[in-house]
C-alpha cells in the first residue's frame, strides 16, 4: 500500500490500475470510481493496522476492454506494472507507472478508430490573455488569434495553425479532439459556448508557463534536435502557433515518456491554403456525418469512401474537411484521378496491392514507441510485400502526382526479409506466449528448443517404459502448471506401485507420484523453457529495434500510398457513379450542367434522380429559387455546396459538365434547430448563422440559403429576407443561391441588376401534384402547402377547411369569415402590394372634427363593407 500511495500521489488525477498477479486492483476513491463506472463488484482489503480498504479489480488479459470503456467516459487510467518477474525478486515486487493512458494519447490499436485520427490539440493565447476572452471572441469568424497545435500521437501527425482566419471553435470541430490541453488560466471558459455542436470531453489544464514561448520553443528544439524551428516553416508573429505546439508536445512527453521521439515535424498550415468550413456547413451538408447520426443515412465521406487502408480513409477525410485553394495543387490530385479513371487494369493491380497493406503509419508508430507485438511485425512484413506492386505500377503512369508517389517509393525490401526470417507466421499475439522467433534465426535459440524437445521426447517415452518396469497397464505421464510433470496411478494398482515412486499428489481414484528421474528431465525442459523465453525476448527485442531505425522510411511509404489509395478511390467512384471532371478556373464562375446530389443518388435508383443545370455568373449571381415544399429546393442547395467541395477536394463530380471558379468559403444556412441549453430559440440560432454568413462571406466565397425569416412574422421575416438578399448582391457579391416560400422576393430580379428567379416545377392534375424536380426560369406562384399536407396524411376534413380559409385569405369570395390567427395571417398577405383600403379610409378621417355619432357612423360603414 506504501507503494501504491507513492504512485497515486504522482497521478492524482487518473485511476491507477495497480498490477497484481494476473490482476489490475484499484483501492480507495479510485476503486470506488472504477465500480460505479465499470459495474465492477466493490469488496474490501485487509491491511492489518491500516484497517480495511475499497478494492475492485479487472483481469489483466481484459485490460484493453475496460480501458476502452473508461477512456470514451474521458477519464485517464495511470498503468502501473510489476517490472520484476515475482519468482526473483526480493521482497515486495518492484512496480512502476509505464503509461498513463488519456483519450487524446492512445497508442493501443484496439482503442482507435482505424478511419478517424485522434487528436490531442493544444490551445495557447497570444499577449496572455484570459480564458474569458478566448470564450467571447471564440464564436466569432475573426476572433483574436489563438494558437492550435492538432497532434495525433497514434500517426505522430502535428499540424499547427491560428484562429485568426477561422473561430476557435470551428478549428475544434474540425479536429474533434478526444482530449483539449489549454492553461490554467482558461478555466472558466465554457466550452458548450466555444463549440456547442461537439464540446471537447476532455479538457485538461496545465500551468501556463507551459504555453511560455521561451519553454515551448525550447521543448521543440530539444525534442525535434534543431538549432532553429525556421525550417518547420515557423516565421516571425508565429508565437502562439510555437506556444502551442510547444506545449501539446511537452505533455504528451509527460504522459508518455519517450513517445515524443516518433513524432513528425510540425507543419505549419496558413491562411488561403485551404477552404474554411464552419460547422454549419459540415453539419448541413453531412459532410462526414449525416444529421440522423450514424443509422440514419449517409453522408458525403461515407459515398467516396472507397479506399482500401486505414490510412487512406483517414487521409480523405482531411481532404474532405479541408478543401483545396490552390488551382495547380488541384489539378494534379485531378490530372492523376482521371489517369487511374482511365486505367482501369492499373488501378485494379494499385487497389488489390493496398488492399493488402496495413496501417502503416500507425504500425510505424508502435513500433518506435516499442508497444508493438509479433502479429504488428508480421503485418509490417506483409504490408511490404506488397510494395513493389504499388511501385512497378509507376512505369506505366505519367502524371505527376501518381510518378512521384510510385516512381521512387521504398519498398521496405531489407525489412521484409528481415521479419520473415526472423518472425513466425504463426506467432501469437503476444510474446510472453512463446513461439515468436522462426527456426534457423538464431542458432542458440536453436539448440535450446532441441535440447528442450528431446527432453520432451525422453518424457514422452517414459510412459512406456514405467509400464513395462511395474506391470501397471494404466500408468500414465500428465502434466499440469501446479505440479509439473508427474506419473499417475489408479488406485486399485497403488500395491505395485514401487519404492523410487514419490506422492506427489492424491485424487479420488488415483495418486501421483514424481520420480528422481522423471524430476531430472522435467528441470531440463523447465530450464530449457526459461532459457528459450528469455532468449526469444531478446531477439524479439532486437529486431524490433532494428525495425524502429527505419520508421521515418516507413513512414514516407505509409504517406505515398494512403495518397495513391485516395486517388485510387476517388478514380473508383468516379467510374460508378459516372463523375464528370470539372474545369476549375479563378474566375466567379459556378456553371454546372446536370448536377446531381452525390448522396442521394444513391440512395434511389440512378435513373430517378432528375438532374439539373445552374450557373452563378457576373449577370446572375444571386438565385432566387421558389417551389413548393418537398419540390427538393434544399437538395438543389445541398449539391450546389457538395459539388464545389468535391471538386475543391480533388474529386470529380455528379454532373455532365461543371466549370467552377476557386471558392474560400463554402456558407450553408439550411434547416431549423434550436439551442436551449443556451437560451436560443429556433430564430435566434437561424439569425445568429446568417449574421456569421454575412460577416464571413466574401466575393469568392459560395453562400446557400434555406428559409431566412420564417420564424417570425410574415412582415418582419420578408423584410430581412430582402435586406439579407440586397446586402449579399450588393455589399458582398458573393454566389448566391436563397431558397424561400417568400415569393414577394421575386420581385428582386426587376429591382436588382444580378438576381435571377428559379423555381422547382410541378405538374397540378386536379387537387393533386407532381414533383418534377426540374429546375426552370422564373418564379413559382405558390407553394402547395395544403397539397403537401394531404401527401403528410391530414385528416381529409382538416385539408378541405384549409383549403377554404385559403380561398378566402386570397381573396375570393366567402361564405364565413376566417378568424384569430388565420385574420391575422390574412393581414399580411403581401408587403409590396398595395395599401388596405380600409387603412386609406381611416387616414383620410380627421378625428378632431368629428362628433360622437359621426365616429360611430363611420365605424358602422366600415363593418358593413367588411362584410
Amino acid at each position: 500500500m506504501r507503494q501504491w500511495r507513492d504512485v497515486k500521489s504522482r497521478h492524482r488525477d487518473a485511476l491507477v490500475f495497480f498490477r497484481v498477479g494476473d490482476f489490475y486492483e484499484m483501492f480507495c476513491d479510485d476503486a470506488e470510481e472504477g465500480a460505479r463506472l465499470l459495474g465492477l463488484t466493490l469488496t474490501t482489503r485487509n491491511n492489518g493496522a491500516a484497517g480495511r480498504v475499497p478494492l475492485a479489480g479487472v483481469p489483466a488479459k481484459a485490460l484493453d476492454e475496460y480501458l476502452s470503456r473508461l477512456v470514451a467516459l474521458g477519464q485517464r487510467v495511470a498503468i502501473c506494472e510489476q517490472m520484476e518477474d515475482p519468482s526473483q525478486a526480493k521482497g515486495i515486487v518492484r512496480r512502476e507507472v509505464v503509461e498513463t493512458v488519456t483519450p487524446g494519447t492512445i497508442l493501443s490499436g484496439g482503442l482507435l478508430d482505424a478511419k478517424r485520427n485522434n487528436f490531442i490539440v493544444a490551445a495557447a493565447p497570444s499577449g496572455g490573455r484570459a480564458g474569458g476572452q478566448v470564450a467571447k471572441s471564440a464564436g466569432k469568424s475573426a476572433g483574436a488569434p489563438v494558437g492550435v497545435a492538432a497532434m495525433d500521437v497514434s500517426t505522430g501527425e502535428l499540424v499547427v495553425l491560428d484562429s485568426a482566419e477561422g473561430a476557435l471553435g470551428e478549428i475544434l470541430e474540425r479536429f474533434e479532439p478526444r482530449e483539449l490541453l489549454v492553461p490554467e488560466s482558461w478555466e472558466g471558459v465554457s466550452w458548450e459556448e466555444v463549440v456547442p455542436h461537439r464540446p471537447p470531453a476532455v479538457v485538461t489544464t496545465r500551468p501556463d508557463w507551459l504555453f511560455g514561448l521561451e519553454a515551448a520553443r525550447d521543448e521543440l528544439v530539444r525534442r525535434y534536435r534543431v538549432q532553429s524551428l525556421d525550417g518547420f516553416g515557423f516565421e516571425r508573429g508565429d508565437d502562439a502557433l510555437v506556444c502551442a505546439a510547444g506545449a501539446v508536445v511537452a505533455y504528451v512527453e509527460e504522459i508518455r515518456p519517450g513517445s515524443s521521439g516518433h513524432l513528425r515535424a510540425p507543419r505549419v498550415e496558413r491562411p488561403h491554403t485551404f477552404m474554411a468550413l464552419d460547422s454549419m456547413t459540415r453539419r448541413n451538408l453531412e459532410l462526414v456525418e449525416p444529421l440522423r447520426g450514424a443509422d440514419g443515412g449517409k453522408s458525403l465521406l461515407s459515398v467516396l469512401d472507397a479506399t482500401r487502408t486505414p490510412m487512406g480513409s483517414r487521409l480523405l477525410r482531411s481532404w474532405l474537411l479541408a478543401p483545396l485553394m490552390d488551382r495547380e495543387a488541384l489539378q494534379r490530385r485531378q490530372l492523376g484521378v482521371a489517369e487511374l479513371l482511365d486505367a482501369p487494369s492499373v488501378r485494379a493491380v494499385l487497389r488489390d496491392a493496398l488492399g493488402r497493406v496495413r496501417d502503416l503509419d500507425r504500425l510505424a508508430v508502435r513500433i518506435a514507441s516499442e508497444h508493438a507485438g509479433p502479429r504488428e511485425l508480421l503485418a509490417l512484413g506483409e504490408s511490404a510485400r506488397q510494395l513493389p506492386a504499388l511501385a512497378a505500377s509507376g512505369a506505366e503512369l505519367k502524371s505527376e502526382v501518381l510518378t512521384t508517389l510510385c516512381g521512387d517509393m521504398d519498398t521496405l525490401a531489407e525489412l521484409e526479409s528481415l521479419v520473415k526470417r526472423a518472425i513466425s507466421e504463426d506467432a501469437p499475439a503476444t510474446l510472453s506466449e512463446g513461439g515468436v522467433i522462426c527456426a534457423g534465426f538464431d542458432s542458440e535459440l536453436d539448440d535450446l528448443r532441441r535440447a528442450r524437445d528431446g527432453a520432451r521426447e525422453f518424457i514422452a517415452g517414459l510412459q512406456a517404459r514405467e509400464r513395462e518396469r511395474t506391470g501397471i497397464a494404466s500408468l500414465r505421464v500428465g502434466f499440469n502448471k501446479v505440479f509439473g510433470y508427474y506419473l499417475e496411478v489408479t488406485k486399485p494398482n497403488l500395491a505395485r506401485v514401487p519404492p523410487r515412486f514419490a506422492r506427489r499428489q492424491t485424487l479420488t481414484n488415483a495418486e501421483r507420484f514424481v520420480t528422481p528421474e522423471l524430476k531430472e528431465w522435467e528441470e531440463k525442459v523447465f530450464g530449457a523453457e526459461d532459457r528459450i523465453a528469455q532468449l526469444e525476448q531478446r531477439l524479439f527485442r532486437r529486431v524490433r529495434a532494428e525495425l524502429a531505425q527505419a520508421v521515418p522510411r516507413i513512414r514516407e511509404t505509409g504517406r505515398r500510398a494512403a495518397a495513391l489509395d485516395v486517388l485510387a478511390a476517388l478514380a473508383e467512384v468516379a467510374e460508378s457513379q459516372g463523375y464528370a471532371r470539372p474545369q476549375m478556373t479563378e474566375e466567379f464562375a459556378y456553371d454546372v450542367t446536370a448536377g446531381r446530389h452525390p448522396v442521394v443518388e444513391t440512395v434511389m435508383p440512378h435513373e430517378d434522380f432528375i438532374p439539373n443545370d445552374l450557373c452563378l455568373d457576373e449577370d446572375g449571381r444571386v438565385v432566387i429559387l421558389t417551389g413548393p415544399n418537398m419540390a427538393g429546393k434544399s437538395t438543389v442547395l445541398r449539391q450546389t455546396g457538395l459539388i464545389q467541395i468535391m471538386a475543391q477536394l480533388g474529386s470529380f463530380v455528379p454532373a455532365a459538365k461543371a466549370r467552377l471558379g476557386i471558392c474560400d468559403r463554402v456558407f450553408t444556412r439550411v434547416g431549423a434547430s434550436d439551442s436551449l441549453a443556451r437560451g436560443q430559440s429556433t430564430f435566434m440560432v437561424e439569425m445568429n448563422e446568417t449574421a456569421s454568413i454575412i460577416h464571413g462571406a466574401t466575393e469568392r466565397s459560395l453562400v446557400l440559403l434555406d428559409e431566412i425569416g420564417r420564424g417570425t412574422s410574415t412582415y418582419d421575416g420578408v423584410s430581412i429576407a430582402w435586406a439579407v438578399t440586397e446586402h449579399l448582391h450588393e455589399r458582398v457579391r458573393a454566389k448566391t443561391v436563397f431558397a424561400t416560400h417568400y415569393h414577394e422576393l421575386t420581385q428582386l430580379s426587376d429591382l436588382l441588376s444580378c438576381v435571377k428567379n428559379l423555381n422547382v416545377a410541378v405538374r397540378e392534375s386536379g387537387d393533386d401534384i407532381v414533383f418534377l424536380r426540374r429546375l426552370e426560369k422564373g418564379g413559382a406562384d405558390r407553394s402547395y402547402g395544403i397539397q403537401v399536407a394531404r401527401l403528410a396524411g391530414f385528416p381529409p376534413e382538416l385539408v378541405a377547411r384549409a383549403a377554404e380559409l385559403l380561398s378566402e385569405l386570397e381573396g375570393a369570395p366567402r361564405r364565413t369569415a376566417p378568424t384569430g390567427a388565420g385574420a391575422a395571417a390574412g393581414a399580411q398577405l403581401s408587403l409590396f402590394g398595395g395599401e388596405h383600403p380600409v387603412l386609406e379610409q381611416l387616414r383620410a378621417l380627421d378625428p378632431d372634427r368629428m362628433t360622437p355619432i359621426e365616429a360611430l357612423n363611420v365605424l358602422q360603414s366600415l363593418r358593413a363593407s367588411a362584410r
